[in-house]
């Protein structure tokens, strides 16, 4: 079966949310703590109104309109306002476990970076999960350093700070 990369709307919320829920579970188990995941997970796998309406957030969709991936960027950090010129941050990647491996994530972060260069932007950094360091390397990101990913109200999960150069 085969996928189309399309814009996310606010409608998608819920189907982006579905797609979380299958996802970040699943694969963020091969490298958490189950305690960890318990209190981080529930704030990770909800769909965000703001990148859904940002015309900078896109969607696999299959054949059968079922949603396998999404990802896309901002201007803003993620969790703030605050924008740095040239410099934009790529945002809630995911793909469904039963469609890795088939260029979703690739497909995603070429879109991204083809309309971030239309806004001129000269870097991507991201915040890794541990368990996407790998994927990331291989779409061209290099690690800058170790972080903690704040995902408010105490509720924390390591991660990696990673950054791409848009050329």
């Amino acid at each position: 079966m085969t996928y189309v990369i399309r814009l996310a709307t606010p409608g998608d919320a819920s189907a982006v949310t579905a797609l979380l829920e299958a996802s970040y579970p699943k694969l963020f188990a091969a490298g958490y703590d189950a305690k960890i995941l318990a209190t981080a997970l529930p704030r990770m796998t909800k769909a965000n109104p703001r990148l859904l309406a940002s015309g900078g957030f896109f969607l696999a969709e299959s054949e059968d309109r079922q949603i396998v991936g999404c990802g896309g960027w901002s201007k803003e950090r993620p969790g703030t306002n605050e924008t740095r010129e040239g410099e934009a941050h790529i945002r809630h990647f995911a793909t469904h476990p039963d469609w890795l491996r088939r260029g979703i994530g690739r497909a995603m972060i070429a879109r991204c970076v083809a309309q971030a260069k239309t806004a001129a932007i000269k870097r991507f950094d991201c915040y890794s999960s541990l368990v996407a360091v790998d994927s990331y390397e291989a779409m061209g990101f290099t690690v800058v350093g170790p972080m903690t990913l704040e995902l408010g109200l105490d509720v924390t999960l390591p991660g990696c700070l990673m950054s791409r150069a848009l050329t």
